[in-house]
């Protein structure tokens, strides 16, 4: 289901019922067909489609800022990523479905943009040409991919992505900024393009970050990888932040499950 079916995000307060809602929203595939039926659609959006990620750093994000998930919400389609999503899924008894995170789905589409014009916002140099150069010439080749820095004004991504008439926009600039950039990107193109919240995906294409060895990422420990090369930056994101947010999806669970005995 996407998050934005309703139209825009409730108004709610609390960590709880922003947790609540925003899982509800999230789009879980179960199957490789699944997944592959997930590309298709979208290869050929018919309008501006927004694609965002949920890992236990934006749920604990969420936690304290109302801003971030309002966009969220506003995201088309919201997909989980990492092994602290299938936690809290299974804690709320519910179907985790596939992984889906950005670093090896986004790819997979960038793809099927083959001989489209391609945009990527954010990062900086000399990363930024090097993940231009590693789409046009290996995952995408035979389209134009411009670029940007993941520092500019709103409007001058705005301006880029119209004049360009890019039909896939990968924005790296990190949560919230990402999210709030592409909701004004939705908003403001009337061509149809698809706009991913990309996370740290241009850094890895432009070799600044590395990815975890094969086993590291199925044991799930990538976050692991990530933290050892990167303490002091990842330090309260990782070392902070996974506690908590498993304390909160216990906290979560807990409640869910006294309100269904409550209303049985």
């Amino acid at each position: 289901m996407s998050a934005a079916a309703s139209g825009s995000a409730p108004e709610v307060g609390g960590w709880q019922p922003r947790w609540r809602s925003l899982a509800q929203g999230v789009l879980r595939v179960n199957s490789d067909q699944g997944e592959q039926q997930l590309l298709d659609t979208l290869t050929q959006p018919s309008e501006p489609l927004m694609v965002a990620f949920v890992n236990a750093h934006a749920m604990n994000s969420v936690a304290h800022d109302p801003r971030f998930y309002r966009a969220l919400m506003e995201a088309d389609i919201v997909l989980r990523d990492g092994i602290g999503m299938d936690i809290l899924f299974r804690l709320l008894k519910q179907v985790p479905g596939l992984n889906l995170n950005g670093t090896d789905l986004i790819p997979k589409i960038i793809r099927r943009y083959a001989g489209r014009p391609i945009a990527l916002f954010g990062t900086q140099e000399p990363y930024l040409a090097r993940a231009a150069g590693r789409v046009t010439g290996e995952l995408a080749p035979g389209g134009e991919c411009i670029t940007a820095h993941g520092f500019l004004e709103t409007a001058d991504y705005l301006r880029l992505a119209a004049a360009h008439k890019s039909e896939l926009i990968v924005l790296g600039m990190g949560m919230p900024r990402q999210e709030e950039v592409a909701v004004m990107l939705r908003a403001a193109l009337d061509h149809p393009c698809l706009i991913v919240c990309g996370g740290a995906i241009i850094d890895f294409l432009g070799g600044k970050t590395t990815r975890a060895p094969r086993w590291v990422r199925g044991m799930h420990l990538e976050w692991a990888w990530r933290l050892a090369l990167e303490p002091k930056r990842l330090f309260r994101r990782y070392v902070m932040g996974n506690p908590l947010f498993l304390a909160r999806a216990f906290t979560l669970a807990a409640t869910s499950s006294r309100a269904d005995r409550t209303s049985s």
